[in-house]
């Protein structure tokens, strides 16, 4: 007897199952089904194919059926590298910047990291679950349905097991999942100017213990630049978290090209982080040891920064690509994950097949995910109903959101009404 399913996915442009691997062409990794249906029993993926194909008695009263009138179905984005829980909020940096301001000046003066880590202190477990409930629901809207949050504005043994505890609060309260990151390294805090190498202790003896034991990680990342954390720094502490089990994360080669994506690529790293000052080096260097590289191309638009990632080249050398908001107070305010993928085309090179891509199991390879990303038989319920008939029109109409239905684990968490896109 046919058991029943749960949710039925039907009257779609395509489907994209993303089956593939990032050495493949894009348009061939997406693996598309013209006109398939997809169904959803106990939060998986049973069904995609013809809806002729259908098993009799899949269908009952009980099922969900969603239409998706013409537009295309592909899995739930997943976003790779946020900073989502922070309090506070630092438009006038913003503004000061647009006024010619530079990070230093605005940094001298009390702002930058310093201004989120003071808000962020004084905030409690349940006020930055609560601020940053809204930012999830933003990137849900989006097509969002697994996201990693980093810590990093607590920068103290107190204050960083508080943020974490934030998101796995958080995590109870949206559909989203969410994959928790320790950034203890992420600058040092000002009680400990002129006293970096005792930080960095405090971070390995005491901080990366404590959220091993608690399990309140998944993994470990850093801030390498000369500003804050040298290549040295950043060996010691990701060695001594992936000891722990913490997987290495780097914040790579942003600003300057201090040899962070060869560091990466040593110490066994799942990704490597903003990019735009990798050297052709560092990208052989990636290649080799099979690190991702996480593209932010909102946060390089942020700052007013050139140049971008070199998407094209990464790519072009076999390294697997993600691409994720970065969304944080400082340098990308924004879940706009449609703005992302138009200006991984525009500015990092890509093409809208290896956009989505790097969006969907791109990033989910690179958080450790397995099942999801992609569409196949067994995988996770997540998936996108788009208001538009093909991958190609969504960096194509630039910062829209054209996510119509979006499905988790089987259920539906959000719907947006639209017209569908010729």
């Amino acid at each position: 007897m046919t058991e029943a399913l749960d949710l039925w996915v039907r009257n779609t442009s395509e489907v994209l199952t993303v089956e593939g691997t990032h050495r493949e062409p894009a348009e061939v990794a997406l693996t598309p089904r013209p006109a398939a249906c997809v169904g959803i029993r106990q939060g998986r993926v049973a069904f995609v194919g013809r809806e002729a194909d259908l098993p009799r008695g899949a269908l009952t009263d009980a099922t969900e059926i969603i239409d998706a009138e013409g537009g295309f179905v592909g899995p739930g984005f997943v976003d790779p590298h946020t900073h989502l829980v922070f309090a506070g909020e630092r438009s006038a940096e913003f503004d000061l910047r647009n006024q010619g301001a530079t990070y230093l000046e605005i940094a001298k003066a009390g702002g930058g990291i310093v201004n989120t880590v003071g808000a962020t202190r004084a905030a409690s477990e349940e006020e930055l679950a609560r601020l940053a409930l809204p930012r999830l629901e933003r990137l849900l809207a989006q097509g969002v349905t697994t996201a990693e949050v980093k810590s990093g504005y607590g920068l103290s043994l107190a204050d960083e097991l508080k943020m974490l505890r934030a998101v796995r609060r958080l995590g109870a309260l949206s559909p989203l999942e969410l994959v928790p990151t320790l950034l203890c390294a992420h600058a040092v805090p000002a009680e400990y100017q002129g006293r970096r190498g005792d930080y960095l202790d405090l971070c390995i003896n005491e901080i990366l213990p404590a959220v091993a034991h608690e399990g309140l990680a998944r993994f470990c990342d850093v801030f390498t630049e000369e500003s804050a954390f040298t290549v040295d720094e950043s060996r010691r502490l990701l060695l001594a978290g992936k000891a722990l089990g913490l997987t290495p994360r780097l914040h790579a080669d942003q600003l300057t090209a201090c040899g962070a994506s060869a560091l990466a690529a040593e110490v066994g790293a799942s990704s490597a982080d903003h990019l735009e000052q990798v050297t052709d080096e560092g990208i052989r260097a990636l290649a080799a040891a099979n690190v991702t590289a996480v593209l932010v191309p909102t946060s390089t638009l942020f700052l007013r920064m050139r140049p971008y990632a070199p998407g094209r080249k990464l790519r072009d050398a076999g390294v697997n690509i993600a691409l994720g908001s970065n969304v944080n107070p400082g340098s990308s305010m924004t879940e706009n994950l449609a703005l992302v993928l138009g200006l991984a085309c525009l500015e990092n090179g890509l093409t809208a097949a290896e956009a989505y891509w790097a969006a969907t199991r791109g990033a989910a390879q690179c958080l450790g995910l397995q099942r999801q990303g992609r569409l196949a038989v067994g995988d996770a319920g997540d998936l996108v109903v788009f208001g538009c008939r093909s991958y190609r029109h969504l960096p194509y109409h630039l910062g829209i959101s054209h996510a119509r239905v979006v499905v988790k684990a089987g259920q539906v968490v959000c719907r947006a009404r639209m017209d569908c896109c010729p």
